[in-house]
């Protein structure tokens, strides 16, 4: 997704002959394909197919794979997004091959190594030529951890272009009206992370209160393939089974998420990316996480972070159903024109 609007932004610039390398990383039609359809993305000029595994087989297949197209293909740079598999696997075969690495979303930081998106975030500045940040917090890891200040760049979230840009046209969907719901008037909420997900007896605790909590507020919870398969692992498939006022879907194209994310009363979730959505449309957030890489959020946005401790999720519950949510403030840069900076960035760092 973060790559539609930057690859938009390069074109425009038309400095720059942009290829698109698709690992395969994601398997899940729902969390795959159709980004690509939905946001007028090209066909990808390769394929690499690495489908599932451990991350330690996953990464090294992209690796082995990028770097045999690397060596036919050799780019002026490589530019990787975000904190996946993906991410570390294309940048450690670029900066073998001496070809520069610029990263999208640098900076973030949980402070918390027992997340291989953590590692996967530090080991991918480490290796970085342009960093580019998308948050205050980024430009202060990163000159913590020694990187020089003029590979820094502060050039605001490209994840909130894509929402900018895509809004209409996911509230014109109106999702939660085929779901019998109406708008302000139920709760979205996401499981995936291994903390949630992978602990039956902290996933049982999670999926029993959203269960209760539908008594007052109807949910909706698209099942991620990694939580209905750690719920089967389990013997908990009872608890996701659908019948409203709990509402369980397959994972959604991005469209309709974005529509019932920005027409619910609140969500519950352990995904960074829609801890900033939510603080850009002022959508009260429960972060069932014990830290975040996107301080901001807290600071700043409407997300509090609650953990998977039931009692405070309740707390927080009560705090929004009785109107006493901060509100949140405008966030620096998170204006629609990011890609316009990170194409800049790119642009200025490679053609001369």
């Amino acid at each position: 997704m973060k790559l539609s609007p930057v690859l938009r932004a390069i074109e425009t610039l038309g400095l720059i002959d942009a290829r698109i390398i698709h690992t395969g990383q994601h398997y899940d039609y729902g969390m795959n394909e159709v980004f690509f359809k939905q946001l007028g993305i090209p066909e990808p000029h390769v394929h690499l197919e690495v489908g599932s595994g451990s991350h330690g087989a996953q990464t090294a297949r992209i690796l082995e794979r990028y770097e045999a197209h690397l060596l036919k293909s050799p780019p002026i740079a490589t530019v990787v997004f975000g904190d996946v598999n993906s991410t570390i696997a294309c940048a450690l075969a670029s900066v073998k091959l001496g070809i520069p690495v610029v990263h999208v979303e640098a900076g973030l930081r949980s402070r918390d190594r027992t997340m291989p998106e953590e590692i996967n975030r530090i080991l991918t500045d480490a290796v970085a030529d342009l960093l580019l940040v998308s948050e205050p917090s980024g430009i202060t890891n990163l000159e913590g951890e020694g990187v020089a200040r003029d590979k820094i760049r502060f050039v605001g979230n490209v994840m909130i272009d894509v929402l900018v840009r895509e809004l209409p046209r996911a509230e014109a969907l109106k999702t939660y009206k085929r779901l019998g719901l109406k708008r302000r008037a139920y709760g979205l909420a996401t499981v995936h992370r291994p903390s949630n997900a992978d602990d039956p007896a902290v996933l049982e605790r999670l999926l029993l209160y959203l269960r209760d909590l539908s008594g007052r507020l109807p949910i909706v919870f698209p099942v991620h393939p990694r939580t209905r398969n750690a719920a089967k692992k389990a013997g908990l498939e009872k608890l996701l089974s659908t019948g409203y006022p709990f509402v369980a879907v397959e994972p959604l194209p991005y469209l309709e998420n974005l529509c019932l994310m920005a027409s619910a009363a609140m969500v519950l979730t352990d995904s960074g990316g829609m801890q900033e959505e939510t603080s850009f449309l002022k959508i009260p957030c429960l972060t069932l996480r014990e830290n975040t890489e996107r301080p901001v959020t807290i600071q700043k946005g409407t997300s509090r972070l609650v953990g998977n401790d039931i009692g405070a999720v309740k707390n927080a519950v009560d705090d929004i159903l009785q109107g006493r949510w901060p509100p949140g403030e405008e966030i620096e840069l998170w204006d629609g024109h990011a890609s316009e900076r990170v194409a800049a960035s790119i642009s200025e760092r490679f053609c001369h």
